[in-house]
């Protein structure tokens, strides 16, 4: 059975900020996470806590996950692009890593469609 390595990275958001950190994730951030090959597997706000964000990719293993991020977070694309903005809108965060099969990652994708944050959060 085929599996991967996935990263849930969980942000706690700054109280009031959620919209505009998920604009930022949505507009900028995702497109250039994907443009590099990152798998996203899935994104968005957490369903019980208001605010709470996370970001779910997939990766071949840990050596890939490493190589990936590195690069992609170290590049000037970033550094100066949408980084402040995001980061300025994050208390903390926390990251999990799962080894899932193909299937269980294609239902996480399937199952965690993003919706737009309320606009009081």
């Amino acid at each position: 059975m085929a599996r991967r390595l996935v990263e849930i990275r969980t942000y706690l958001v700054k109280s009031g900020t959620m919209a505009d950190f998920h604009c930022a994730m949505v507009d900028q951030a995702l497109p250039m996470v994907r443009a590099s090959g990152m798998d996203v597997v899935a994104f968005g706000t957490s369903s019980h806590e208001q605010d709470t964000y996370f970001l779910a990719r997939a990766y071949a293993d840990q050596a890939s996950m490493v190589s990936q991020q590195s690069a992609f977070y170290n590049s000037d694309a970033w550094r100066q692009g949408p980084r402040a903005l995001l980061v300025d809108h994050i208390d903390s965060y926390l990251n999990t890593l799962l080894w899932l099969s193909d299937a269980a990652i294609e239902d996480m994708r399937a199952l965690n469609t993003p919706v737009a944050p309320s606009p009081l959060a």
